[in-house]
């Protein structure tokens, strides 16, 4: 997987590269994708993404209205519209979401595109041992250090 693929550069500031579901599906890790059946409410099939600007979307990601706004305006991303924060990412539904896109986005305008994809993947590697993290996780899958990464 290609860590600058323009697949990968969720509008709102949410880096696919590190996403669970596009994880579970890229590896086709059956035992992971049950366990996200839990948080999303849909079946271990329909956990499945290749990234929120790819022709195969996870079922939350194919309805959303930052998504769709962003590319109405023709933006790469929320980083470049003068509205942010708006009314649709005080909607999001996933409140740790809310943070990281919170968090993400005013740097992604410091740093550009590139840089800010650099950071979003240094950022979700343990602190202990450097294994390699998705978003939301809670515990180091390799060395089992317990993690606060947002």
């Amino acid at each position: 997987m290609d860590p600058f693929d323009k697949k990968l550069i969720a509008p709102c500031g949410l880096y696919c590269g590190v996403c669970a579901v596009l994880i579970a599906h890229r590896d086709n890790n059956q035992k992971f994708k049950e366990r996200l059946t839990q948080v999303y409410g849909v079946s271990p099939y329909e956990i499945k993404c290749e990234g929120c600007l790819s022709e195969n979307l996870f079922f939350y990601c194919s309805n959303c209205p930052i998504r769709d706004c962003a590319l109405s305006k023709g933006f790469e991303g929320c980083h470049q519209c003068d509205g942010f924060p708006c009314e649709h990412i005080e909607n999001f539904p996933l409140p740790v979401g809310k943070k990281v896109i919170l968090r993400a986005v005013p740097a992604w305008r410091e740093l550009g595109t590139e840089k800010w994809i650099a950071s979003e993947i240094e950022r979700y590697h343990c602190p202990e041992c450097g294994y390699a993290l998705f978003r939301g996780a809670k515990r180091c899958r390799s060395c089992g250090s317990p993690l606060d990464v947002d």
